[in-house]
């Protein structure tokens, strides 16, 4: 774990900690890695409730939630995806927010419209309405990992420093 990514997660957990916040997860290309990162962090599980990973079509679909017809109008990969893990995850859980990330890590997989490196992330709460923001990481299978954690994170704390 970088240290600006250890500093952040520490920040995050005080910020849970004092607004008794439960942080739940739903990743597909970062397979667990948002979830490891945060249960890096020794007392994670007073403020990290449960992470899901839903790396193919049919785990989101039983795990989250997600309409099957949405996967098959929009794809895997797309806004309308991501807002339904998000939202899946709380509603499968007992945490109080959620971030969601589903993308194309590569090096297969992307097309013109959805090139590798796409990602769609939401954030999910009880306290604010769902968001949802789309980026392009790259084209280095790693580096957009990394970068998608990195990103879920830092997106995750500034939504529930201004609303919460």
């Amino acid at each position: 774990m970088s240290k600006q990514l250890s500093v952040l997660i520490e920040e995050l957990a005080r910020f849970c900690l004092e607004k008794s916040l439960k942080v739940v997860t739903a990743e597909s290309c970062t397979g667990g890695g948002v979830a490891y990162e945060i249960t890096s962090l020794s007392g994670s599980s007073n403020w990290f409730e449960r992470g899901f990973v839903t790396y193919s079509n049919l785990s989101k679909i039983e795990m989250l939630g997600v309409a099957k017809s949405a996967i098959e109008m929009h794809g895997a990969v797309s806004r309308e995806v991501a807002i339904q893990m998000a939202e899946g995850a709380l509603k499968h859980s007992h945490g109080n927010v959620s971030l969601a990330i589903t993308g194309i890590a590569g090096p297969e997989g992307g097309t013109s419209q959805k090139p590798v490196g796409t990602c769609w992330f939401a954030w999910a709460s009880r306290y604010f309405p769902t968001v949802c923001q789309q980026q392009l990481l790259g084209d280095d299978r790693e580096a957009i990992r990394i970068a998608a954690i990195q990103f879920s994170l830092e997106q995750l704390y500034r939504l529930i420093a201004e609303n919460i």
